[in-house]
């Protein structure tokens, strides 16, 4: 599990996003998600956004996981755009410059992907706010190494910790950081009594065979 190591931390995490409705478990009426495909969770972390001191609470999780990692950078990066104020709040307290990818270039003006300044041979960390499948992330991750940066690490406030995602990563060469993850979440869930152990499990049948789960289970 792509955790930061600190289960205290990520216990504690887990707590603000179950209990201020950042991440909603409905194992037994799954959402609906745009990609396509039925799941039992859905996270918005954007949420965060209002709320101070959670807000600090996640930003300095993100400061501690690169100090206490040793993880080398000269630049912050966001993924647009539910990422993009995460990066600018760490890349502040770290004193370094902060840009942001888009998911697609634009299609007017410089048609830019990355917005910000970034030089070839910069070491850049790249700040997720969820991990699901991976690909938007290491879409973004092959778009600062096409503009010349250097990127082998990114940190995400939560994930999923599917097996596709793992496999990305490994394939993309970056290692994975995480405050909280999805067992630490049901598990947490479980203890304050926002979901039944039975309900734990189909989660985890969702997250060992995503694609599938929905025929599985009975609800496609």
């Amino acid at each position: 599990m792509p955790v930061n190591g600190n289960h205290d931390k990520s216990y504690a995490v887990a707590r603000i996003l179950l209990d201020n409705g950042m991440v909603e478990l409905r194992p037994e009426d799954p959402f609906t998600y745009a990609a396509g495909g039925k799941g039992p969770i859905y996270c918005d972390n954007r949420r965060l956004f209002g709320y101070h001191q959670h807000r600090r609470a996640i930003t300095e999780g993100f400061v501690r996981t690169i100090t206490t990692n040793s993880l080398r950078y000269d630049v912050i990066a966001g993924t647009a755009t539910a990422a993009i104020p995460w990066a600018a709040w760490v890349a502040d307290i770290l004193g370094v410059p902060m840009i942001y990818v888009r998911g697609a270039a634009k299609e007017h003006g410089r048609q830019n992907r990355i917005e910000g300044i970034l030089k070839a041979g910069q070491r850049v960390i790249l700040i997720e706010d969820l991990i699901n499948t991976g690909g938007s992330s290491i879409s973004s991750i092959n778009a600062i190494r096409e503009a010349g940066g250097i990127v082998d690490s990114c940190l995400a406030i939560v994930d999923y910790d599917l097996q596709e995602s793992t496999d990305a990563f490994e394939r993309a060469k970056c290692a994975l950081y995480a405050l909280t993850g999805l067992e630490i979440l049901l598990d947490v869930a479980v203890e304050s009594s926002k979901l039944l152990p039975a309900q734990r499990d189909l989660v985890l049948r969702w997250q060992k065979d995503p694609k599938n789960w929905a025929r599985k289970e009975g609800f496609a």
